[in-house]
């Protein structure tokens, strides 16, 4: 399968500057997004999982290809893949569930670390590089050109040390990710220690919170920023406002002040029945 027109512009956004990626988890938002002119989208395992009724890292391999077909199929913008481990341990087994993913229309991908248990929550780090060698192997085999992310994981499951998620982001370069990424960072001076140790190659940055700005982390060097299941937040946090002041005063000002249907509506194209 050759590379398409998105995978091509998901690679030039890596190239120079910073770009913005954010995470709807439906096709209405992710049509809303690319509406307000965002380069690129990337999906989010929570607020996936959260639309599904479930916790993150609980949803199967079958619905996050869905998922994935769902959003990549709802826009003409590249969408990088929030791939969780590659629904595997084994190398071979996530080379295989990534050869599925990148049949779904995805510009970009990422592999993490965590295990999942509390009582070691990342892969010993041999494995965790073999991991990420056999995605780039299965990648390259299926010809699509989706980019590879190698995350790192220590900083949200307990192990925040910081030389250690450089070697290990370097060790995945070296197996082939293209992008870097190591979510929970929120010190600049830790942000800009990994930029500058990866260098030249593109790191992620994910802000959740108000901690930086784009052009601060654009001046240190950062590529690419996402915001994971941030605006999935926003969005409950408004509709919990909202159906518990409904239950427990019996008043509906919060919905008073909601956007306008009319405005919704008008922001969805009328395609055919």
């Amino acid at each position: 399968m050759p590379p398409s027109d998105r995978s091509r512009r998901f690679r030039d956004l890596h190239q120079t500057g910073c770009f913005v990626m954010p995470n709807p988890w439906d096709r209405g938002g992710a049509r809303l997004l690319a509406g307000l002119g965002f380069p690129a989208l990337a999906t989010s395992s929570a607020a996936c999982a959260w639309s599904l009724g479930k916790p993150d890292n609980r949803i199967s391999l079958v619905e996050a290809l869905a998922h994935l077909r769902d959003i990549a199929g709802a826009v003409e913008l590249p969408v990088n893949a929030d791939f969780e481990g590659g629904f595997a341990t084994q190398p071979e087994a996530v080379a295989a569930n990534v050869t599925a993913a990148a049949a779904t229309g995805i510009a970009g991908l990422s592999i993490e670390d965590s295990t999942g248990d509390p009582a070691q929550p990342l892969y010993d780090f041999a494995l965790a590089v073999e991991r990420i060698r056999a995605a780039r192997a299965a990648l390259d085999a299926t010809q699509t050109g989706v980019l590879l992310t190698g995350r790192s994981e220590g900083f949200l499951v307990g192990r925040p040390d910081l030389a250690e998620t450089i070697r290990r982001l370097t060790a995945y370069a070296e197996a082939g990710a293209e992008c870097l990424y190591a979510p929970g960072l929120r010190s600049l001076a830790d942000i800009e220690a990994v930029v500058t140790a990866l260098a030249p190659r593109p790191v992620n940055v994910l802000v959740g919170s108000d901690f930086a700005t784009v052009a601060r982390l654009a001046a240190a060097g950062v590529r690419r920023i996402s915001i994971g299941p941030a605006l999935a937040r926003a969005a409950w946090t408004g509709f919990l406002h909202a159906a518990r002041e409904i239950a427990e005063q019996g008043t509906f000002a919060a919905v008073a002040r909601a956007i306008p249907f009319g405005e919704l509506e008008g922001a969805f194209p009328r395609d055919p029945p």
